[in-house]
């Protein structure tokens, strides 16, 4: 069995895989890392693992994971299974690159948009296996907070799905202009992309992905554990070269 983790702002998602099927999941507070990676293998047998780190741990905390489990620590240096031809390979999130690895091997024929629907929102588009780039946006929670932080009298509100688009409220206009806005936004650039790859498979995955997937006009398929699935990808693959 291999142990995926992706370590975000404040939490952490730890996936166990066996072959390729997704066994458990636990998610945990970053502090608490050492002491729940160390639950996860006295309860399966672990033979490898790969971290993902978008906020960086501290070294003391990566020197003990390393200490307690073989772990493949993804950077920009590691071995993918697809061409990366973004111009500025060392900017790319890792979250990104576990995405396109997803997208290159159960998508090798195709071209595919992936969309992160997370704390921004992210478009990478893989082009049979090439790696092209996308577009990043500010995610759902961000354009609330924004409303709030740089005007002096708009609420702080949590998602909703707008009743009607037409708001006729403070608070209805604001669920109106954020919710309706990123729908929108998202519809909009898969018809793009659409018009100009005729065989283009789209795929929603993040936080916001059972909120958002309901309304969106385009088809799409939706799994928001792609990117434990992607480093998944990259473990094997690089299992594979060992």
């Amino acid at each position: 069995m291999e142990l995926i983790i992706d370590v975000g702002n404040t939490r952490v998602k730890a996936a166990v895989f066996e072959k390729d099927s997704l066994k458990e999941l636990v998610v945990f507070q970053k502090e608490k890392i050492i002491s729940e990676v160390k639950k996860i293998i006295k309860k399966h047998k672990i033979s490898s693992g790969i971290i993902s780190a978008v906020a960086t741990l501290s070294e003391d905390k990566l020197t003990k994971l390393h200490e307690i489990l073989s772990l493949i620590e993804l950077n920009h240096s590691t071995k993918v299974p697809f061409e990366n031809k973004y111009k500025t390979p060392n900017t790319l999130g890792v979250d990104r690159i576990a995405l396109a690895a997803y997208a290159a091997v159960n998508y090798s024929d195709t071209n595919v948009l992936l969309i992160d629907a997370g704390t921004c929102i992210t478009f990478d588009f893989v082009n049979k296996k090439a790696y092209l780039g996308g577009a990043i946006s500010p995610g759902l929670e961000m354009r609330y907070k924004s409303l709030n932080n740089y005007t002096s009298k708009l609420p702080l509100l949590k998602s909703q799905e707008p009743e009607n688009f037409i708001g006729d409220s403070t608070n209805s206009c604001i669920h109106s202009g954020v919710v309706n806005g990123i729908v929108n936004e998202i519809d909009g650039v898969i018809n793009q992309y659409k018009s100009k790859y005729q065989d283009l498979t789209v795929v929603l995955t993040g936080g916001d992905t059972n909120f958002l997937a309901k309304q969106l006009k385009n088809h799409i398929f939706a799994n928001p554990n792609l990117v434990l699935e992607g480093l998944h990808k990259i473990l094997i693959y690089n299992r594979a070269d060992d």
